[in-house]
């Protein structure tokens, strides 16, 4: 077996602004979702063993929220990696042993959690190699189009494939966008959501031509986001920025794009696909 390599950040090591935690009321609902009113295959006597074994290639994720369900069940649960590792097919993952019946109960919940968030985290980790194998500088960023319910599996997903949270809700940076300067005019909105926040908030300014980005910069803006450009309007866009402002692209950008927006000057490639389309990695459940 090949030794498991890590990828991303720990996940458990982030500032508690940066993860959420998995609570009770989502255990329940997840496995409320799956069992229904009424199951007789779970009526199944004794003890047995459990394994959450990878089928594929790619990076681990969702382990944490895997272990809470078997927890929550009183099984007794390990995981033999951690979040952000590398994993081959055939690689145990997690472990559990207790009562057949409530190992039972959570298996498929556990299953697909893992699934969704390795997942995300393979399609993450290929990205910023995309990336970085263009400019080490470049980070890769998700966004809020996360599945409700989940985002706090999803962006700490993301972590552990090496990319970064990027706002995790609406309160964590000022984000002026194209509606918000159509209503209010570009050094309007910038001036008066600068008094709404404290100094230490960062303010983004969503523009969609490339020359409105220096403009958005000298009106105060600490992050100018080039929006659904191609990489060669990005590129000229990034040029004409003050070498202190940071340069993000987004917009539409899939795996196949990275390469081309890296090469363009930007600090940030943000990109919905990493949560909103990202492949479920295979794993299967193993008894006896």
């Amino acid at each position: 077996m090949v030794p498991s390599v890590q990828i991303g950040r720990n996940v458990e090591s982030l500032p508690a602004s940066l993860v959420y935690m998995i609570t009770t009321a989502q255990i329940e609902q997840w496995l409320k979702e799956d069992i229904g009113p009424h199951d007789v295959t779970n009526a199944v006597p004794g003890k047995t063993a459990g394994e959450l074994v990878s089928k594929e290639s790619g990076v681990v994720a969702g382990l944490s929220a895997a272990t809470r369900v078997f927890e929550y069940l009183d099984v007794d649960s390990t995981a033999t990696v951690e979040d952000g590792d590398q994993v081959t097919p055939g690689e145990v993952v997690l472990r559990v042993t207790g009562e057949a019946q409530p190992i039972l109960r959570g298996e498929r919940v556990a299953v697909n959690i893992t699934g969704h968030a390795s997942g995300v985290a393979t399609l993450t980790h290929r990205a910023v190699e995309e990336a970085h194998s263009v400019d080490e500088s470049v980070q890769i960023a998700a966004t809020r189009k996360t599945t409700p319910g989940l985002r706090g599996i999803e962006k700490r997903a993301v972590v552990a494939g090496g990319g970064d949270t990027h706002r995790l809700t609406l309160s964590h940076m000022v984000l002026i966008k194209e509606n918000h300067i159509a209503e209010m005019g570009l050094e309007t909105a910038i001036e008066q959501f600068r008094e709404q926040v404290s100094f230490t908030t960062k303010i983004e300014v969503e523009v969609e031509r490339p020359q409105t980005g220096r403009k958005a910069a000298q009106a105060g803006a600490d992050v100018v986001l080039f929006d659904n450009l191609s990489p060669a309007e990005v590129k000229r866009g990034v040029e004409h920025l003050p070498e202190d402002t940071t340069a993000e692209a987004s917009g539409g950008i899939r795996l196949g794009d990275v390469a081309d927006y890296a090469a363009t000057g930007v600090d940030i490639i943000s990109m919905g696909a990493l949560t909103h389309s990202a492949p479920t990695l295979d794993f299967s459940f193993q008894t006896g």
